[in-house]
């Protein structure tokens, strides 16, 4: 046992226990220490913790707790205690009213149902976090007057108490509740904060005619020519429409329908799969998303049907938005050879969904038994917290209904089936929002404005501008409209009835209120024949950029071999679509399109959103500027450079092969540094190209393929790739060692600075996946002798500080299960 006791001449003791496998607490050698740490130990009770009277700090985080210990109330010293990650569904009442000087309480990532009623009489409490818990009320905490920071995201609240918000003396500053099926405030007055909130509840009380509002966003998915958009519109117009083949989707359409009370929003997404990499700006979680289905060209023995016109969709909305809803719709029976025919299809197919998603929780855990049974678990916490996160969300697949669009009856019958889906409970859709009369109000007048044609054709207007505009319309005070417009459209934004990109500088004091022209301005450079497109620019269009047609060829040349399109023929291909949609305006066409010397709204977009990657205007070098260290926050990186208005853009999605990088990488060699990231339960589509354009930020010098990147720092390679063996997919990071004429004299140093590059890139790829909460990952380095299958697994990594990222391994050499010997820096990070 490691135990480390420090300045006990000054009568107190701090005492390091964590991982060390303990299932009970040490007995007498604890008696007068004031802060222990127990993390990342295999407790399951923590008898005798009643006799540590003086302690002042306990981590009993990452252990096997199951209760909340009575003998707790015992340390009345105790001012910060954490019990995160552990297994504690209840915690008995008397405790907390003894823990006065408790302030700062961690208690996330347990399976609490309920708090105590007496936990408000632990008045000294600043910080609490109830996250990734059970609960469904938190009315115990009102009381807790000295609360600053309350944490309660990721339980099944759908309401909070105005009391905790609305005490005079309250100085809640900090409060986060992400993830909560919230009805009242809704989740989008949340997100505002604390002071949102307030304003909130302050409107309920003045308004106490409240509006209960049902407006569900529903997606329509589906591979191309699947029906989505006949089935789209059928819905919409309450009959059959027909769409031809040259009037499918291109990149997204939007529609409502008011029936029964509840409003929809459709949002038809197109098929093809460059669309699709746009697809995560608009998808957005509780939404109905209904997923099409061809039955005609269905194929019952072709697993490759299954995969194209299902699985690829239902995974993907598995890993983008876990617990979302998805309604199956079987079109095109008419084309079908009878009714046993079409039976037998929907019969496959609902047996085959249920058999992939019964075994993708089989993998989960197996997966969690393999890290539970390692030596020491306890190394493993963080990962075995994501299975069990993954274990508990439910995407729900509903069976699947048949349809023939021509016919009306059946169009009658899947709007009937839809309103039955949303209104059960058993679907937990979160559909409706109680808001005050006032939100309903501004809505309405923004909608007036429209139809008055006050607002632009496009939809395109300042904030500023927009809340004047509102208060034509409105009874109300442009201090009280002030309170309440961010939250409004902020909710708006969520469901999909405007845009307002709050968190992007340069566009956050824009408001959209015509989606559909925005997303007209995407599919004008994110779309299937965008080769065509360009070919077909006019002699007139590029007279207007001031370009040669000899420059058209090159452009067309560079985005066939290369994958980069230039900004200046972006411009004409935005320009031309907004002339086709509104009258000539060329103070809009500067700033959709932007110039050569500013970047416009649509270049701001794609890049923000990573779907492509822009040339940069860099600075002199700067001899002083502090080299990338993995997880240094002050770090400033290549992304600092000024974008170049009047460059390129790379879209990696649109390469064909990964010649440059592999003629510039070479062979593989024996000696590479190599670590292999592996994604549960597979990498969702278009994530690599977007890692490429993240990492690529980093470094100024780098080559691009379809699934590679080779990323230069000074003398040092490191190349990431996409690859698949024997069905697991993973991201390899692998990095050259620079030649030396002498094996020992490659110094520890120059093994860091290679382990910096891996780290920095691993960074990257790890702050892109949390957008996919139904991912989960694993590292592994493979053993370095040639042919060896064995490998070698991270323990919990990212929460790590910078100097601990060089200690995950204590040896000096390591041993594969096949016997082979490697120094350690050639397997994990390590420092001098």
């Amino acid at each position: 046992m490691n135990i480390l006791i420090f300045n006990t001449g000054n009568s107190w003791e701090e005492w390091d226990l964590s991982g060390q496998k303990l299932r009970s607490l040490p007995q007498d050698c604890l008696t007068h220490a004031t802060i222990v740490d127990l993390q990342r130990n295999k407790l399951k009770r923590v008898i005798g913790i009643s006799r540590l009277t003086n302690l002042t700090e306990l981590n009993l985080s990452r252990n096997k707790i199951v209760e909340f210990s009575q003998e707790m109330q015992n340390l009345h010293k105790l001012e910060r205690l954490y019990m995160n990650q552990n297994n504690i569904r209840s915690i008995p009442e008397g405790i907390f009213p003894h823990l006065r000087r408790l302030k700062y309480l961690k208690l996330s990532t347990n399976r609490l149902a309920k708090l105590p009623s007496d936990i408000n009489q632990c008045t000294s409490i600043t910080y609490l976090d109830l996250s990734k818990n059970c609960l469904q009320n938190i009315q115990p905490l009102v009381g807790l007057q000295k609360l600053k920071e309350l944490l309660v995201e990721k339980n099944q609240l759908t309401e909070l108490p105005s009391q905790l918000f609305q005490n005079r003396s309250c100085e809640l500053a900090v409060f986060k509740a992400t993830g909560n099926p919230l009805r009242c405030p809704p989740e989008e007055v949340c997100d505002g904060g604390v002071m949102d909130i307030q304003s909130y509840f302050l409107e309920m009380e003045e308004n106490p005619n409240t509006h209960s509002a049902w407006t569900v966003k529903t997606m329509f998915l589906g591979s191309s020519m699947a029906g989505k958009s006949t089935l789209c519109r059928s819905l919409r117009e309450g009959k059959p429409v027909a769409v031809a083949a040259e009037d499918r989707t291109e990149g997204i359409e939007i529609s409502q329908l008011y029936t029964q009370e509840v409003r929809f929003l459709f949002w038809d997404f197109a098929g093809q799969e460059e669309y699709y990499l746009t697809h995560h700006v608009f998808i957005t979680p509780r939404a109905l998303v209904i997923l099409t289905i061809d039955l005609a060209s269905y194929s019952i023995d072709d697993p490759h049907s299954f995969k194209d016109q299902l699985w690829f969709w239902i995974n993907n909305i598995q890993l983008r938005v876990p617990d979302s809803v998805v309604l199956l719709v079987g079109t095109h029976c008419d084309q079908c050879r009878d009714q046993e025919e079409v039976m037998e299809k929907k019969k496959d197919i609902e047996e085959k969904v249920k058999t992939k998603l019964a075994n993708r929780r089989i993998v989960l855990k197996y997966q969690k038994k393999n890290l539970e049974e390692n030596a020491d678990s306890s190394l493993f916490t963080d990962q075995l917290d994501e299975l069990d996160c993954l274990l508990e969300y439910n995407l729900k697949v509903l069976d699947l209904v048949t349809l023939d669009c021509k016919r009306a009856d059946d169009i009658a019958k899947v709007k009937s089936h839809i309103l039955m889906c949303i209104q059960s409970e058993s679907m937990l859709l979160c559909a409706e929002s109680i808001l005050p009369k006032s939100y309903e109000e501004v809505e309405q007048a923004i909608h007036t404005l429209v139809a008055l044609q006050e607002i632009p054709q496009h939809g395109i207007i300042l904030l500023e501008e927009l809340s004047d505009l509102i208060l034509t319309q409105v009874k109300m005070s442009r201090e009280s409209l002030q309170s309440i417009l961010r939250f409004l459209l902020r909710y708006l934004h969520r469901i999909g009835v405007i845009i307002w990109y709050e968190d992007i500088d340069a566009l956050s004091d824009r408001v959209f209120i015509q989606p559909s022209f925005l997303i007209s301005m995407f599919k004008s450079i994110v779309r299937h024949d965008l080769l065509q497109q360009l070919e077909g620019v006019s002699r007139d269009l590029l007279m207007q950029e001031g370009a040669l047609v000899k420059q058209k060829f090159t452009w067309v040349h560079d985005l066939r071999y290369r994958g980069i399109l230039q900004n200046a023929a972006m411009r004409i291909l935005v320009r031309r679509e907004i002339k086709k949609l509104v009258v000539d305006d060329d103070d809009l066409v500067r700033e959709v399109v932007g110039t050569k010397k500013e970047e416009g709204i649509i270049l701001t977009l794609l890049q923000h959103f990573e779907v492509c990657l822009p040339t940069l205007i860099r600075s002199l070098l700067n001899p002083q500027a502090p080299e990338f260290i993995p997880g240094e926050k002050q770090w400033e990186s290549a992304c600092e450079a000024k974008r170049d208005p009047d460059g390129a853009c790379l879209f990696p999605s649109y390469l064909k092969d990964n010649l440059t990088v592999c003629h510039k990488w070479g062979e593989d060699k024996q000696d590479d540094l190599s670590v292999h990231v592996y994604f549960l339960p597979v990498i969702p589509h278009g994530f690599f190209h977007r890692v490429i354009i993240k990492t690529c930020f980093l470094y100024p010098t780098y080559w691009v393929g379809r699934e590679q990147c080779l990323l230069c720092c000074g003398s040092r390679l490191a190349l990431m790739r996409q690859r698949n063996e024997d069905g697991d997919p993973f991201i390899e990071i692998r990095c050259r060692r620079p030649e030396k004429d002498n094996e020992s004299c490659f110094l520890s140093s120059e093994f860091q600075q290679l382990w910096d590059l891996i780290l920095a890139v691993m960074s990257k790829l790890f702050v892109l996946s949390r957008q996919w909460p139904g991912l989960t990952h694993q590292v592994h380095t493979p053993c370095p002798e040639r042919g060896c299958p064995h490998y070698f697994t991270w323990r919990d990594w990212q929460e790590l500080n910078n100097t601990d990222f060089y200690n995950l391994v204590k040896e000096e050499k390591l041993v594969c299960q096949g016997g082979h010997t490697r120094r350690t820096e050639l397997i994990f990070p390590k420092g001098n």
